[in-house]
């Protein structure tokens, strides 16, 4: 896709991954039965939401700080990130015994900035996005000396994340499609390092939020440009400009980048959850997500699919909002307004109408003032658990017969 070299190579990653030996963990690789057979081939699953600190930041953290001089050291750390980077960079300078400040937003999950007060770093919060806490961490680095850990755009961060492309083929040797999370680049980066030097046949798919996709229109442009807009639950992944390192380092090595919307990223996660077991973040599904939307594509390809689990660390109340997100999309959690007539007994009528269709009735909101009713009408909101399309479909098509006025 472009002319430029690869800044990071198979051997650095190597090099990386002698540095991070006995400091991360070897993540599992999970078996995925229901995605195997949705695909057709066999699925596994790289799992670092189990790594150390519940994201894969650790391992190009770790290799950037390691790699300074004493002196810099000495001057200690910066970074900038909403969660999982600052987790990484907290703990890795903990262990080399560096001092670490990291800038976060005013708003960032309070589960995310404790751990990563908890890892040592001091926490300075500002500012109500991630770019404003980078550029806050651009200019305590001008004025302390200290050094700026970049979350993707740098070579050791590069090689380190890369790291995970080693345990792949070590976990499934005869993989043949792997599918990457991508935010600025590096994980992906790195990854595909790895794997176009060692399996030059492996099919290598980068995977982004359509709300926050800044890669596809820079691949098509031959450079980076920075994308029109950021808004989806993937935040681990909304980077607004691919980096100047990651680019070339991309876009040499992948085979394409797909997008996916945020139904199917909440679907993705629901499933996680419930098939593998897994708690995993909304950026940390985006690769089953792809998988899912597009299983005939991938699970035609030679050999296992991988799909990289990049990191579990989500706030609990996005949790909540994710999976009731993903019940609906995958048509498990169904709200309908439906209109009836003001009558004594007609609300437990409907009710007892619901039931016997098999759906099992969560909430319910009765109103004589929503939009224009007939007088001698009221409206009741329905919140219900369902079966599926099919049993959705039936649901409301049992209403409808039943002499009601049934609406989204």
């Amino acid at each position: 896709m472009t002319a430029l070299p690869p800044p990071v190579s198979a051997s650095d990653v190597v090099a990386a991954r002698d540095l991070l030996d006995g400091v991360v963990r070897t993540t599992p690789m999970a078996g995925a039965r229901a995605l195997s057979a949705l695909t057709g081939t066999a699925v596994h699953l790289k799992c670092e939401n189990l790594q150390r600190t519940g994201s894969f930041k650790i391992r190009g953290a770790y290799t950037r700080i390691a790699r300074l001089s004493e002196r810099e050291r000495a001057g200690g750390v910066v970074a900038a990130s909403a969660g999982n980077h600052a987790q990484g960079v907290a703990l890795a300078a903990q262990l080399l015994g560096v001092r670490a400040t990291v800038f976060m937003p005013e708003r960032a999950a309070l589960p995310k900035v404790d751990a990563t007060r908890g890892y040592g770093a001091e926490v300075v919060l500002g500012g109500d996005t991630v770019d404003d806490a980078v550029v806050a961490a651009g200019e305590a680095s001008e004025r302390t000396g200290a050094v700026l850990v970049h979350p993707f755009d740098h070579p050791d961060v590069v090689a380190g994340q890369g790291t995970v492309g080693l345990e792949i083929l070590e976990q499934v040797p005869d993989v043949g499609t792997v599918l990457v999370s991508a935010g600025g680049g590096g994980l992906l980066g790195g990854v595909a390092a790895v794997l176009r030097e060692r399996r030059p046949g492996v099919r290598i798919v980068g995977v982004q939020a359509a709300g926050a996709a800044a890669w596809p229109g820079s691949l098509a442009a031959g450079h980076p440009v920075r994308a029109g807009g950021m808004r989806t639950i993937a935040d681990g992944i909304a980077v607004g400009r691919p980096g100047d390192v990651t680019f070339p380092q991309v876009s040499a090595l992948i085979d394409e980048m797909v997008t996916v919307d945020e139904d199917m990223i909440a679907r993705a996660l629901v499933h996680c959850l419930e098939r593998a077991k897994l708690v995993v973040e909304p950026a940390g599904a985006a690769a089953v997500a792809a998988l899912m939307e597009n299983a005939d594509r991938f699970g035609a390809t030679e050999g296992p699919v991988v799909a990289v689990l990049s990191g579990g660390n989500v706030d609990p109340l996005v949790l909540l909002q994710v999976i009731r997100h993903g019940l609906v999309a995958s048509s498990r959690y169904l709200a309908l307004h439906v209109r009836v007539q003001d009558r004594p007994g007609a609300l437990a009528e409907l009710l007892t109408q619901v039931g016997t269709l098999g759906a099992n009735v969560t909430d319910v909101a009765h109103s004589r003032i929503v939009g224009a009713l007939p007088v001698g009408d009221v409206d009741v909101e329905l919140s219900l658990e369902t079966r599926g399309p099919d049993h959705r479909d039936a649901i409301v098509a049992g209403l409808r017969a039943a002499g009601h006025t049934v609406g989204g």
